[in-house]
């Protein structure tokens, strides 16, 4: 069992930046895959990035690439969000994910979620 909260989101300007926290306890950590996945209102949980268990292999979708940084902690069971270049296209929930599979980037197989964290990027 692993709880995930996140913090770090708000309400910034296009152009801006914000670094995202998800912090986790109870399992190890370093046993997950760590991903992060956004919801606008209406749509579909939508993959962002992903950091594998030791931190060593990442994937982004399209659309981040250049502008968002995963990254994680083992020894503080954190993973990070850094988001630069902010669009208002980027605007969603933003939640974390840890999976026990090596590496996959599809919501269905991530076991647990935190509660997410609003993003709102204003133009």
């Amino acid at each position: 069992q692993v709880q995930l909260v996140e913090s770090g989101g708000g309400l910034v300007q296009a152009g801006g930046s914000l670094r995202l926290s998800c912090a986790a306890s109870g399992s190890p950590f370093s046993n997950y895959l760590m991903g992060w996945f956004r919801q606008a209102p209406g749509k579909e949980r939508e993959f962002v990035t992903a950091i594998s268990k030791s931190g060593s292999n990442t994937s982004y979708t399209d659309s981040v690439k250049g502008r968002f940084t995963i990254s994680r902690d083992n020894a503080r069971n954190t993973v990070y969000l850094q988001m630069n270049s902010l669009k208002p296209e980027d605007t969603a929930v933003y939640l974390c994910g840890a999976s026990p599979l090596a590496f996959t980037t599809s919501p269905r197989w991530y076991r647990y979620w935190g509660q997410g964290t609003q993003v709102t990027v204003s133009s």
